[in-house]
């Protein structure tokens, strides 16, 4: 039993340090991948942000009617129906925007990356454009690396615009809320530090949903099972880490 600890320990250990040194040669190439083969990113933000357009939207409406909903009801019983923008605000800017938008790009584009740069893998194109001189890192990672990077918090602001026109429209149309009421409560309570948290959530969300999508499909087993396993990991993995690092920030900013 201790033999089987300490494998599976330092089978973690070896495995970090390797995802570690995987970020660090990501980082390092992404300046010279970004000047050089700026429309391999362009093509990468489209097919990871773009094509995620109608589920962030359709999921920011709805979320955003949620709340609008939710905090009527709730602040009704205070005589505090005026503050459902500034709850609804509050709400997706610093939490529900960057955590749901966060939790969808793994479903929609980090499964396809991961999948892509699997089956990429399994019917060894990686290794032919290694006989090439050509170095798949630069070439196919880098940049769908730097597309969900720079896709996710571009999301976040379309999902949480989104949000709060739903909120507005439940709130204001259907529960009949004063509409000056609704954005003055809004803009007199929201500071600028609340959407610098939502920012910063955005940004670190984006680098480690698309950090763990191109590492799980780099490191599939090329087997189509393989390639399954990867995926499902992405999706998993990367909501485990987005709810950890959400706690983690929002401690931090709480001080």
């Amino acid at each position: 039993m201790l033999r089987e600890i300490y494998y599976q320990i330092m089978g973690f250990v070896r495995t970090f340090g390797a995802f570690q040194l995987f970020f660090v040669k990501l980082v390092m190439n992404s300046p010279r991948i970004f000047v050089r083969r700026f429309g391999l990113v362009v093509q990468q933000v489209y097919n990871a942000g773009a094509l995620s357009l109608v589920i962030i939207m359709v999921c920011g409406l709805f979320v955003g009617g949620v709340l609008g909903l939710q905090g009527h009801s709730n602040l009704s019983k205070f005589n505090a129906e005026d503050s459902v923008g500034t709850f609804a605000a509050f709400s997706l800017i610093k939490e529900l925007g960057p955590v749901i938008t966060a939790l969808l790009f793994a479903g929609r584009a980090g499964t396809a990356l991961a999948s892509e740069i699997g089956l990429m893998k399994a019917t060894d194109q990686l290794s032919a454009m290694e006989m090439m001189a050509i170095n798949p890192l630069r070439r196919v990672l880098v940049p769908r690396f730097l597309g969900g990077v720079i896709s996710m918090p571009m999301l976040v602001a379309v999902f949480t615009s989104v949000g709060l026109f739903g909120a507005h429209v439940v709130a204001v149309d259907l529960l009949a809320v004063d509409a000056g009421a609704f954005w003055q409560q809004m803009q007199s309570t929201l500071e600028i530090a609340d959407i610098y948290e939502g920012i910063v959530k955005s940004v670190v969300f984006g680098v480690v949903a698309s950090l763990i999508a191109v590492w799980e499909g780099y490191n599939a087993v090329p087997t189509a099972e393989g390639v399954g396993r990867a995926t499902t990991r992405t999706v998993v993995i990367t909501a485990i880490a987005v709810l950890i690092l959400d706690f983690m920030i929002t401690a931090w900013y709480l001080g």
